[in-house]
């Protein structure tokens, strides 16, 4: 039987000429005004702000957030911190058995008696990590980091059974309950992006406020930008071994092929498979390129969840019942405050996705990284997505219990 289809068609073919040009933009600043090209473009509505999360297997080291001299020009906004904090320890760890199957690992750092916030890792599969506390304020937050199922500390590790979007909504919701929390922040990037909007849209009245990054809408025309093609024009290097894996008589559909060999019941095949998927990632996900992060590709624990968790998603399309489930349903969280931060070369997760984010939700703010890809561990991406936490802060403050 043939997996669902998630093949290539002429969809890509668009913005894959509009990120080439982009890129043409950005590399031959002569042929534009300084101006254009050196400030941080933001979009802001009356109501909201929006802000991006990262993934949760993207490298923590400090000096991947050490931010760069400010650009001439760059405006910012007198008091709003945008270093993230010192790495701090949890105060508390556990594990919240979910259902008969499947047991999530927890954490919580910060303040016990601060303004809850969940953050969402990326992927799916890819874990938690210690510098996701960096971007939250340990005096004002009360941080809550927890591995999805079949990821990180979570198990049974790369589980697909019972592994839908749905369940990790309830899982949230499971452990929102268990830590009685009457409500709280979200905070999520990449495919944590994707799980924020579509927990946010199903508990509205659980959440104070969104921080996005690299938003993905896990819509066709995504996967096959990032899958079958399209950003291989811009990593053609990395996309032959990822290609090359797949015998030519199988690369109508490379989601559907990796399926096939994450799925093997030969361990040394997933593996195999596992370790193409996630490099390829790895290799695309700064704009420029960083060593540490791709050797997370080589990690046949990390690559096996995170690559075999993502196809399963990618195959069942998010397990949403249409392709633009996630921007049909805004208006249920339009009064959220809300902060959308996204790299302009995130070749990942294309800024196309959180452009039309954006047009149908006017009222969050958008702020995209002109010198960024798509890492939330980038200087101008880490430096937003701190900035954003701190908007919300001083909203929650101004607002009080």
């Amino acid at each position: 039987m043939r997996l669902l289809g998630l093949c290539p068609n002429n969809s890509f073919a668009a913005p894959l000429l509009s990120f080439v040009s982009n890129l043409h933009y950005r590399h031959c600043p002569r042929l534009f005004p300084v101006s254009r090209v050196s400030n941080h473009f933001c979009v802001s509505g009356g109501k909201g702000l929006v802000l991006a999360a990262q993934f949760g297997y993207k490298s923590d080291s400090q000096s991947e957030f050490q931010r760069k001299d400010l650009m001439a020009g760059e405006k910012e906004i007198p008091g709003i911190n945008k270093t993230p904090y010192p790495p701090i320890e949890p105060y508390s760890t556990g594990l919240l058995k979910v259902s008969d199957l499947h047991t999530i690992y927890w954490e919580q750092s910060g303040n016990p008696a601060g303004h809850p916030v969940v953050f969402l890792h990326g992927g799916p599969g890819g874990g938690t990590a210690p510098g996701n506390r960096r971007f939250f304020d340990p005096d004002f937050y009360r941080i809550i980091l927890f591995d999805q199922r079949g990821a990180g500390k979570s198990t049974p590790h790369a589980c697909l059974e019972n592994n839908t979007t749905w369940d990790l909504i309830a899982d949230i919701e499971k452990l929102r309950e268990h830590l009685k929390i009457p409500e709280w922040q979200v905070f999520g990037g990449s495919w944590g992006s994707t799980l924020a909007l579509a927990y946010s849209q199903t508990h509205p009245e659980k959440v104070t406020g969104l921080v996005l990054r690299g938003i993905f809408l896990l819509r066709k025309k995504e996967i096959d930008w990032f899958y079958e093609g399209g950003a291989a024009a811009i990593y053609p290097d990395a996309w032959e071994t990822f290609r090359d894996l797949i015998p030519e008589s199988e690369r109508g559909c490379f989601v559907d092929a990796y399926c096939k060999r994450l799925n093997s019941s030969d361990m040394e095949t997933q593996y195999a498979a596992a370790r193409a998927w996630t490099k390829w990632e790895m290799m695309t996900a700064h704009l420029l390129p960083n060593e540490e992060n791709i050797k997370r590709g080589e990690d046949d624990k990390f690559s096996l969840a995170f690559a075999r968790i993502e196809n399963h998603y990618f195959v069942n399309k998010g397990f949403f019942p249409s392709d633009s489930f996630l921007l049909d349903n805004i208006d249920k969280i339009r009064h959220i405050n809300a902060v959308i931060v996204q790299g302009r070369y995130d070749v990942c997760c294309p800024m196309m996705s959180a452009w039309d984010l954006h047009k149908v939700w006017p009222e969050a703010e958008l702020k995209i990284i002109p010198d960024a890809g798509h890492s939330a561990n980038e200087p101008g991406v880490a430096a937003e997505l701190v900035a954003g936490n701190e908007k919300l802060k001083n909203i929650l403050q101004k607002n009080g219990p």
